[in-house]
């Protein structure tokens, strides 16, 4: 049998990771190889999730498809949930990529399903879950207990909570703390360890089928627990408050002002979000320090030239941004903008940044294309192959902008849609008021213009653009949102 040419991909996905920390005018975090990443493949400027939620965005990677087409709409995890698990019948790249060949692994976070694993997508599972959300083995804990570390059987310092008396835990949720675990003992460098194995199993094979390796970490997720150097490698006391935290909730809906009650969030001052962030910063260098153990290994046994190698996120992080914690109904460019870098030796030009607007789930498309798999008509998603050869030039069919939703979480289901341009981002909420913002002069968009006079006219073309792509991607709600919207354009005439 001849040897099977299509490239290897080693697929990085960080968990609830901000698009900023690896933004050349971002904050101040060292991520040298991520970085590394997009000085020799391709940075693309905007990406956003289709949803800001773990399942739901997760299962939209999965199947290429909006969250309103595959019914995941909520996290599996929590007892509210939709639809614990994806319907059997739907097409994943990855069943499809195993069919055409691939040898497929995987390690860490799934999230996916609450009966359902990675192994029932095609994947071999390699351990290093997360017991809270998936409780699929506990090789993680095993390798814990051989190092005489047990998870659990350590005295956390520096925590920090949510609720009326952040060092408390009884009022509040787990927010960060030091771990003085050492770094070999973090989940991060067991998940890197489980990559490097299979990296290494794929090269002493005969290597005639190519390899998919996903590799989920669970981070930079709350709680952020660093151990040493990563906890005291930000000064909180240098950190400056972001433009967003001048939040005031005037002209907002309700709910976002609800939302900081609901999280505790309202008990913590800038001096807590410093330290919060200062920890958060530390988790994703300490992640960024494993990829790096990652590539050297694919260097070492001489697969860089014959892999491509993505890393993004599943969506992104308030810590205190807005003065909101975690996620939620704000539809925010905190949560819903991400990074995504690709080198693909060959193919991507290096330093080349991609400013096309692109889902998350675009890369489900574009890992089948690069596998050479035909992508099914069902999915919601294009391939990125084109923008990666054409040095970011978009085809012209390219649509310039993004469509997002969100249907809650264990707050309570609360339906909204998004439609993001380069330029201004309009937020349908169904039962409060709509949002609207002028991206280029309020970044920190703080100002609600949905009234504004002056933007009656982008207004109308922000709602078109929403209803075509709900007509687009058979939203459920284009039964009757089209029409209110159509309604309200017409009343402001």
């Amino acid at each position: 049998m001849a040897d099977d040419t299509r490239p290897n991909v080693l697929f990085i996905l960080t968990d609830q990771e901000r698009y900023d920390c690896t933004a050349p005018d971002g904050p101040p975090v060292e991520t040298e190889t991520m970085d590394h990443l997009s000085q020799t493949g391709m940075r693309f400027e905007h990406a956003v999730t289709p949803i800001s939620i773990c399942t739901s965005a997760r299962a939209s990677l999965m199947t290429g498809r909006y969250p309103h087409s595959h019914g995941m709409l909520n996290n599996s995890h929590e007892a509210d949930a939709i639809q614990p698990n994806l319907p059997a019948e739907l097409e994943t790249f990855s069943e499809l990529l195993s069919e055409s060949g691939y040898t497929l692994s995987y390690t860490g976070k799934w999230h996916v399903g609450r009966d359902q694993t990675p192994e029932d997508f095609g994947f071999s599972y390699l351990g290093g879950s997360d017991v809270h959300h998936d409780d699929i083995d506990d090789a993680f804990r095993e390798y814990r207990r051989e190092r005489g570390v047990p998870v659990g059987d350590v005295d956390l310092e520096d925590e920090l909570y949510t609720g009326d008396d952040p060092r408390e835990s009884s009022d509040g949720t787990f927010v960060a703390a030091t771990t003085p675990v050492d770094v070999e003992e973090t989940r991060a460098w067991f998940l890197a360890e489980r990559t490097i194995d299979a990296i290494e199993a794929h090269a002493a094979g005969d290597r005639t089928d190519p390899l998919f390796h996903r590799a989920d970490f669970y981070g930079p997720h709350h709680p952020y627990v660093v151990p040493e150097p990563y906890a005291s490698m930000y000064d909180p006391d240098e950190i400056e408050p972001p433009a967003s935290y001048a939040e005031t909730f005037a002209g907002k809906p309700q709910v976002q002002d609800n939302y900081l009650h609901y999280r505790g969030a309202d008990g913590l001052e800038w001096d807590h979000w410093a330290e919060a962030t200062a920890k958060y910063w530390g988790f994703v260098t300490l992640i960024d320090d494993q990829l790096e153990r990652v590539l050297d290994a694919l260097e070492a046994h001489d697969l860089t030239e014959e892999t491509v190698v993505v890393h993004a996120a599943d969506h992104g992080d308030f810590i205190g941004n807005h003065r909101q914690f975690n996620k939620g109904p704000l539809m925010y460019d905190d949560t819903y903008r991400i990074p995504l870098q690709v080198r693909w030796p060959g193919v991507t030009e290096s330093g080349s940044l991609c400013t096309t607007p692109v889902h998350l789930h675009d890369l489900a498309a574009t890992f089948l294309e690069i596998g050479d798999v035909p992508v099914p008509d069902a999915f919601d998603a294009r391939s990125l192959v084109p923008l990666l050869e054409a040095d970011s030039n978009a085809p012209d069919d390219w649509p310039d902008s993004t469509f997002s939703e969100y249907h809650g979480d264990e707050f309570g289901l609360y339906t909204q849609r998004m439609v993001r341009t380069a330029k201004y981002k309009y937020i349908y909420n169904g039962p409060d008021i709509d949002e609207l913002y002028d991206l280029e002069r309020d970044p920190a968009e703080l100002t609600n213009l949905i009234d504004h006079p002056e933007y009656g006219d982008v207004r109308a073309e922000m709602r078109e653009r929403l209803i075509d792509w709900m007509a687009e991607t058979d939203d459920p709600n284009q039964g009757w949102v089209p029409d209110v919207l159509e309604r309200a354009s017409s009343a402001d005439e």
